[in-house]
Parts: structure tokens; sequence; C-alpha cells
């Protein structure tokens, strides 16, 4: 069975379960852009992470790309500067690696589906 992780959203709102493999090439490619830059217009972000994964991944970019920077958000890995339009995406914390899940999360299997808990 392949894990899944329930994605979190900044304003409390229900999740979705979505193929750990996915969310962490979404994951990775968001934290890689945003490291390198002080902060990031998201129609910039989204168009860099489409950049980074067409070809080689195997879901709608666009939607991952909104789903993973929301549980981003809502874990407070990231954030958005405030009174900015249009919006602008900054790091709030760093990760250890590209596999790696900020010290906060935890790894729970429930009935044979992994999911990432803050």
């Amino acid at each position: 069975m392949s894990e899944t992780i329930l994605t979190r959203h900044p304003q409390g709102k229900a999740g979705v379960n979505i193929l750990a493999r996915r969310y962490h090439a979404v994951r990775d490619a968001i934290v890689a852009e945003l490291s390198s830059v002080h902060d990031m217009a998201y129609k910039e972000l989204a168009a860099r992470v489409y950049g980074r994964l067409k070809g080689t991944f195997d879901g709608n970019v666009p939607w991952y790309v909104v789903t993973v920077k929301l549980d981003l958000e809502a874990r407070g890995v990231i954030e958005r500067l405030d009174g900015i339009s249009p919006q602008r995406l900054r790091l709030k914390k760093r990760l250890g690696g590209p596999d790696s899940e900020p010290a906060a999360y935890k790894r729970v299997v429930k009935r044979g589906r992994l999911t990432t808990q803050h």
C-alpha cells in the first residue's frame, strides 16, 4: 500500500490525503525555490515548481502546489507576507534535508495509511 500524508489548511479546513511521494516532491521543490530568495510571489513560485517537476511528476502540478503550499503554511514552514498583493511567500523555518520532516512532525500509521501530524 502506498504511503499517504493528510494535509492541513491554515484556516483549519479539512485537509486531503495525498501520496507521500508526490507531497515530498512538491514540498522539496517549494522549499528549494524559497531557500534561494528572501520572498517570492506565489505566481512565480508556482511557475518555478512546475518547471522543476514537469515531465517527471505524474500528477496535476498546479493542484499539488496549492495543496502543499497551504499545508506548509498551516505547519509553519512557510508564511505569507501580510498586506502585500499579489500574494508573496517566504520560508519561516528551514527543513533538515530534502527528505526530512520538520522536527515537530510525527508520522503516524493508522489502518495502513501514513499520516503526518503537527
